[in-house]
């Protein structure tokens, strides 16, 4: 009897299991099943003729033997045969030679070594599940955020656990150059890579991937969650800089604003988290010479150059806003490298003198919508107009040929005076 309750622990211990992995009942029933064949195969040289029924509802497992009835004195195998008087004896009184008799197995009767193979063949199956069902969770998460709890530092890498007791590894180079960790604190990141080598899943984690930027976003930002707002580009140089380009499907929504928040407050809350990296929003645009002149914010661009084949931009400058667009340490223009997928080369204007006007001052001679169209081509300025070839103005400014002849009229009569 004690066999048998040793037996039936078992399968409790299976449904504590399901209870903490989340493990489907019907994979349950199928392990604990193959878990009952693959003993009996190696008891009896194969399983075919033993039925295995499961009962999770009750908790145990019944097993039936279905052996061929032959005359006394002829059994070859008494794994496949019964005898028909040992099949009459046996709770089958109307047995016949030829039938099949059906004989219900105790399993707890097989000893101790039958039971100890079981819990063997159980605990490898279990883990196995539980792996798959590790990676199998992990793998659909991959660029999600996750928090984990840091429980040990070591010099190359961090394990972080999460509320399951998951292990998520966070290496040294996917973490934030300024960032310190101490046991028992909590820490965010992104799933960052999942494989399963060996059937051993091993989740890696990541604060320094622009994903890592993206999830922060939309989790501060309603109207991105919701994709009122969309997030077009991304450039990071993680614990230093970033800069993102936003655009919004709403006219009413202001993307830059809505990022930042009333005081900063939106924004305020991703900086502390990414230990206070600075962090650039400007509103996107398809039109690349604007994109460019807004990636090399705050410097103000005199004129520019594009070669789109080569994806080159030529970004010409007063002299004192060259320190601008490059940027400490070369940072700005490497953003801005990486935002726009332009390659881009900084010039001091040495035409520019200083009686050069922006076109901000002739809104009463010239109207604010073509002054805007100008600025949006690079041409900030008077003299970055009149240096630009008339057909180039028309093109990509979309402009008239009467139109572009009088803006250049008027710039023209400011100087000459």
């Amino acid at each position: 009897m004690a066999k048998r309750e040793e037996a039936v622990n078992m399968t409790d211990q299976f449904a504590e299991f399901k209870e903490l992995k989340n493990i489907d009942k019907t994979t349950l029933i199928s392990v604990l099943e193959e878990s009952f064949r693959s003993v009996l195969a190696k008891m009896f040289g194969n399983d075919d003729n033993f039925d295995v029924i499961v009962n999770p509802d009750k908790g145990d497992c019944e097993i039936y033997q279905n052996l061929e009835v032959v005359p006394d004195g002829e059994v070859e195998n008494p794994n496949t045969q019964i005898s028909l008087s040992d099949a009459q004896a046996d709770d089958d009184p109307d047995a016949e030679v030829g039938e099949d008799h059906t004989r219900k197995i105790d399993f707890a009767k097989f000893g101790r070594r039958a039971i100890l193979n079981l819990r063997q063949t159980l605990a490898s199956k279990i883990l196995d599940l539980q792996k798959d069902a590790v990676y199998n969770k992990f793998k659909e998460l991959e660029g999600e955020l996750v928090t984990g709890e840091v429980y040990q530092v070591w010099k190359r890498e961090v394990l972080l656990l999460d509320d399951e007791k998951n292990e998520l590894l966070l290496p040294k180079d996917q973490q934030i150059p300024t960032d310190v960790y101490r046991k028992g604190e909590t820490v965010r990141a992104v799933v960052h890579n999942v494989d399963n080598k060996n059937n051993n899943p091993k989740i890696t984690v990541s604060r320094t991937s622009e994903v890592f930027l993206r999830r922060l976003f939309e989790l501060e930002v309603p109207e991105i969650h919701d994709g009122l707002i969309v997030i077009r580009k991304v450039a990071r140089v993680p614990g230093e800089r970033a800069k993102i380009a936003v655009e919004s499907y709403d006219d009413r929504i202001d993307p830059v604003g809505a990022c930042v928040g009333v005081k900063g407050a939106r924004i305020h809350g991703i900086v502390r988290e990414l230990r206070n990296e600075n962090i650039d929003v400007i509103p996107y645009t398809s039109n690349p010479q604007l994109l460019i002149q807004r990636a090399l914010s705050p410097a103000k661009i005199s004129s520019m150059r594009l070669d789109d084949e080569a994806k080159h931009a030529e970004v010409f400058l007063r002299p004192e806003e060259v320190s601008l667009a490059i940027g400490k340490g070369g940072l700005n223009i490497k953003l801005a490298t990486m935002l726009t997928d332009y390659s881009i080369d900084v010039y001091r204007d040495l035409d520019v003198e200083e009686e050069d006007i922006y076109l901000d001052e002739f809104k009463d001679e010239i109207d604010e919508w073509v002054i805007e169209a100008l600025k949006e081509m690079g041409c900030t300025t008077a003299k970055a107009v009149l240096r630009t070839p008339r057909e180039q103005l028309i093109e990509q400014a979309d402009l008239e040929e009467d139109t572009v002849d009088n803006i250049l009229a008027i710039l023209r009569e400011e100087f000459e005076e």
